[in-house]
């Protein structure tokens, strides 16, 4: 989808994002597990590829804001660890997908989005409390977020494996995926800008009438993070997620 200017956008549209944008707001301020869904709703609103240079300038908001308020609780050995296979995987998504067509690269989103609800479930399941945490783990895990976030900035899932198997407690977790996200994002912003041309005046415009809705969502989202109880929203999330990838594809 090629943006031309914001009257042709539909009411619909400016919905769904709207929508994407306040519950990415609520996962950025420590509620995690939201980002396939705001990534699938974005995507149906603007097209696929267009949606991934939309929300960069917004992630970059919520990462700020994440890292101000959790930074005290970052673990930076994780970062160091992890980091460098995440920025080997987000070179080899641009080279994968800078040239795919706007149908290829439909299907790209939605495979990743299925692959990332596949380890969600996966690691639902699996009980055992011997995770990996060879160097092989943290590559594998790294490369594949790179690759996902870069296509459609849906690295959530590896990074929460990654965290999770690092036995992490909440605070330090979410501090430290601020830290390694805000980081990441801001590596790829030239990506999006002079390779991919995804991020325009036009996108950027957009970010501007979309950004009550994200602070709206960083607001309620401290809130939400002390009471809510996820297990039952998880598997909410899950199943409305590959609705929602379906979507795509019959888009």
């Amino acid at each position: 989808m090629l943006l031309s200017s914001l009257s042709d956008i539909s009411i619909t549209a400016w919905t769904m994002a709207a929508t994407a944008v306040f519950l990415m707001g609520i996962s950025k301020a420590g509620l995690k597990g939201m980002s396939i869904f705001n990534v699938t709703l974005m995507a149906l609103a603007f097209g696929s590829r267009t949606s991934t240079g939309i929300f960069i300038p917004l992630l970059l908001v919520g990462d700020v804001f994440a890292v101000v308020y959790y930074n005290r609780h970052a673990q930076w050995k994780y970062i160091y660890r992890f980091m460098p296979w995440m920025v080997i995987g987000i070179l080899i998504g641009v080279v994968i997908g800078k040239d795919l067509p706007e149908k290829e690269f439909k299907w790209g989103m939605a495979i990743v989005i299925f692959l990332s609800l596949g380890m969600l479930v996966w690691w639902d399941r699996r009980k055992s409390e011997n995770v990996p945490t060879h160097w092989l783990f943290a590559g594998t895990m790294g490369i594949l977020a790179g690759i996902c976030t870069m296509i459609g900035n849906l690295a959530g899932a590896f990074t929460n494996i990654f965290f999770l198997a690092m036995r992490l407690p909440k605070n330090e977790f979410v501090g430290t995926a601020a830290w390694l996200f805000l980081i990441t994002n801001l590596f790829k912003l030239p990506f999006h800008i002079w390779v991919w041309n995804t991020i325009t005046e036009e996108s950027l415009a957009i970010n501007l009438r979309l950004l009550p809705a994200i602070l709206a969502g960083l607001v309620l989202g401290v809130f939400l993070v002390k009471q809510i109880n996820e297990k039952n929203y998880k598997r909410f999330i899950l199943v409305v997620t590959a609705i929602g990838a379906l979507a795509i594809l019959f888009k």
